[in-house]
Order: structure tokens, then sequence, then C-alpha cells
């Protein structure tokens, strides 16, 4: 190893150390279980509204996702949203959950785009080429594997098995078959794809303008305010966070992870 490439990956290296207790904070923030914060959920929430041309809502506020589901009824499934990206449109004005969905998507085109690209490209060069190895951060960036993807396979992919896979895929479960469950997004367990770009950002590798960097802030405020949310045409269903779940380690602790942590919610 070159004395310059022994100085990169001492750089990165510090990058990750510090990207491990921003992603803890993160972790925290997905599986909190104090009371939820209604009036910060509900000012967001309002904005959100407002800005795709709604009126404030009425908040329905439910003790877990079980309870709120009843007061779902008559919002789009994903397939109903689907139906408004074919050529031949359903009539009447498009729902409010497609909307915010269309606007999540370009507020992910924009974060993307902010990234250092010192950061490096998704795939290895060449054509023909493999996905980067799934390795220990050290490792990885010995091996040469982009600081970028060690964080995308440590930050995020990290946060998504904790948050995602263990929590919200379980619950969800439980609840209906997944055609069946109105388009929702997650709170606090949002908190895997908030925490990876709010690290870069906070790591000094991505660089947004006020615009993107203050959706990114109120995305960051529901997930430290509430549990799921689902948002009618007049009626926001809103969920209270659990009042116990139980720790989920991260893939690479050497705690022992539980197959279905328990999730505890306040009725």
């Amino acid at each position: 190893m070159t004395a310059p490439t022994r100085r990169r990956v001492a750089a990165d290296l510090d990058h990750w150390h510090h990207a491990v207790e921003l992603r803890r904070e993160w972790r925290d923030i997905g599986l909190a279980t104090e009371p939820a914060d209604r009036d910060a959920a509900e000012e967001v929430l309002t904005r959100l509204y407002r800005r795709h041309g709604r009126a404030r809502p009425r908040f329905a506020w439910a003790g877990s996702p079980r309870d709120a589901l009843p007061l779902t009824s008559g919002m789009p499934t994903h397939d109903d949203l689907r139906g408004w990206l074919r050529p031949r449109q359903p009539p009447g004005r498009p729902p409010l959950a497609g909307d915010i969905a269309a606007g999540w998507s370009r507020l992910m085109r924009a974060l993307d785009e902010g990234a250092d690209p010192c950061l490096g490209p998704l795939r290895p060069p060449g054509k023909n080429a493999k996905p980067w190895p799934v390795l220990p951060p050290p490792a990885a960036l010995a091996a040469g594997v982009p600081l970028g993807e060690v964080l995308r396979q440590g930050v995020r992919g990290a946060l998504r098995t904790v948050l995602m896979d263990s929590v919200v895929l379980p619950v969800r479960a439980t609840l209906a078959p997944p055609r069946r469950v109105p388009v929702a997004w997650w709170g606090q367990q949002d908190a895997y794809w908030i925490g990876y770009h709010d690290v870069l950002r906070r790591l000094g590798l991505a660089q947004h303008g006020p615009v993107v960097g203050g959706r990114l802030d109120e995305w960051a405020t529901l997930a430290r305010s509430c549990g799921w949310w689902w948002p009618g045409e007049e009626v926001c269903v809103v969920v209270e966070r659990p009042a116990r779940i139980e720790h989920v380690p991260f893939p690479d602790d050497t705690l022992p992870e539980p197959a279905h942590p328990a999730v505890t919610y306040r009725t």
C-alpha cells in the first residue's frame, strides 16, 4: 500500500468512526419509545399538505398501527398509485399520497446529487464488474471499496436492517396482506434513509441548498416526533411511538440479534 493510499484509508476510517456514532443516534431515534411530539409532527405534516395544495387536515391519532388501520379506510394502496402511472389514468385528481410519493422521489434524487463525488461509484468500473464486496469497514476500505459504498452498506443498509427488516415489515405483516395496506410512511422508522443523508451532511460529504436541506430537516423532525402516518385527503392518521421495542443490534454488532424483536404499543 502506497503512502497516499494509507493516508486516504486513514482519513476514510476517521469518517467511518464518526459515522458509527451518528448511526447509533439515528438507530435510537428509530427505536424511540417516548410519547409522540404531536405539535411538532402536526406542524410538519400540515406544511406537507399545503405544499401539495391541500388544507390542514384533521389529525386522527392512534395508539398502534392495528388501531390506525380502520381509520385509513378508502385511502389508496400502492396498486392504486400505480394506476396513475399508466397511460390511461383514473378520473379525478391524483391522491395526496401519490403527490407526496412523487415529491419524496424528487427529494431522493436531489439528496443523491448533492453527495460528494469523492464517495465513489455505486458499482466498480467495467461493463461486467461485480458489485462491491461486503466486508467489515476497515477491510473494505483497505481493499479499495469507496467510502461511499462503505457508508451505504454500513449506515443506510444497517439502519434499514434494524428498522425496516426487523421492526416495520414484521409489524406490517400482522395487519393485512401488504397489497391491502394503504400507502404509509414510517415516521421514526424512516430514520434509515433520513439518517444516512444526515450522516453524509454532518460529515461534510454532501452539500445541499436551502430548499433540499430544509426538506430533509422536515422529514428528520417527523422521525423525531411520531410513528407511522397515512395521508388522506382530509384526515391524516398518525400513530404514537411504541411503548417498548426490544433492543435490535446492528448487523456488525457482536450481540445476538432477535429474529422478531418485541414491539409493544400503547394500546
